[in-house]
């Protein structure tokens, strides 16, 4: 039985598979808002959860110079999209899911071979 995708406010291909997740923004009850990023996946963990990074520059104002620096947040992996370590990732921001998870990924970009 397959469930009815739903529009989620971004234009994002809609995942093949279902899923029974009840914080999956296509599948489930989570809506999206806010803030996007676009990172790389650098660790996996076994209760749907990925830690993402990304790197930016900075302009530093005294020496004329740009330094670079990384973020990192730890996202909600839905188990209909299989992203996984080394794959670029578009995430979304979303009500807190847990104490360190707020973002969620609505789309794999590039897989890793």
């Amino acid at each position: 039985m397959k469930k009815e995708t739903k529009n989620i406010g971004f234009k994002v291909e809609f995942p093949s598979e279902s899923c029974e997740d009840k914080n999956c923004p296509f599948h489930g009850n989570l809506g999206t808002r806010g803030r996007s990023f676009t990172g790389t996946i650098v660790s996996k963990d076994l209760h749907n959860s990925a830690t993402i990074k990304w790197d930016y520059t900075v302009l530093i104002p005294k020496y004329e110079r740009y330094a670079k620096k990384a973020s990192s947040l730890n996202v909600h992996n839905p188990s209909c999209l299989k992203a996984n370590v080394g794959d670029l990732v578009k995430v979304v921001e979303c009500r807190p899911i847990s104490k360190s998870k707020k973002f969620v990924i609505i789309e794999v970009i590039k897989t890793e071979k």
